[in-house]
């Protein structure tokens, strides 16, 4: 049964790890599962992202970040997400269409109907069946964040993928509160999870909203 999982939050929420655990749970009960990340998720998608997150990167202005994002959106969801939708698969992606909204739209201050414009360009109509978001503490966030940076030092010249990490607290916050107020907006989509708890905890959250979707077929 084809389905889309997308997985959102801010930085640290501890979001990466449970959506691979997801992904392995799901492969264990039989499903065909694709797990994906944005930006990213495919090699000239990867060539973007390697620009977006680059800290060096800092002189980057909203709307050629918010171009980018689309573009790498686009070539991602015709290379990868509706390939795997179209054979049936089970797609997690890790951040999609609503960490624009968050991040450009109440971090940066983009008009949110430009956002949704281009949203809808680079998507075709792909929309997730189900988004998790989980919430924690910019603070909490940010800390987990650097300490995993810190503890992934670039080889061979490749940069840290740290550039979103280095903005305020203020940022950060107006992100959190967009994804808040999305979820609020969205009550039939977005699964809210409380971020605060352990990787056993959090995960007996998500893994009990997927299952009872899938269950339902919605």
């Amino acid at each position: 049964m084809a389905y889309f999982i997308t997985f959102e939050g801010v930085e640290g929420c501890g979001k990466t790890t449970q959506i691979k655990l997801l992904a392995e749970a799901l492969r264990v009960a039989g499903h065909r599962v694709t797990l994906t990340r944005e930006p990213g998720g495919c090699p000239i998608a990867d060539k973007i992202r390697a620009i977006l997150l680059d800290a060096a990167n800092s002189a980057l202005t909203p709307s050629a970040e918010l171009l980018l994002y689309a573009a790498a959106r686009s070539q991602h969801i015709r290379e990868v997400i509706a390939p795997a939708l179209d054979r049936g698969d089970i797609v997690l992606c890790d951040r999609f269409i609503d960490a624009t909204i968050a991040y450009q739209g109440y971090g940066r201050g983009l008009e949110r109907g430009l956002i949704l414009q281009l949203n809808d360009l680079a998507t075709s109509g792909c929309r997730p069946d189900l988004t998790i978001l989980i919430d924690c503490p910019v603070e909490t966030g940010l800390k987990r964040a650097m300490a995993r940076i810190e503890a992934c030092q670039p080889v061979d010249g490749n940069s840290r993928e740290e550039r979103f990490e280095m903005e305020s607290i203020q940022f950060h916050q107006r992100v959190r509160d967009g994804y808040l107020s999305l979820a609020a907006d969205e009550p039939e989509r977005f699964c809210l999870v409380n971020g605060n708890g352990s990787v056993q905890e959090i995960f007996a959250e998500v893994s009990e909203a997927v299952a009872a979707r899938l269950s339902r077929g919605e």
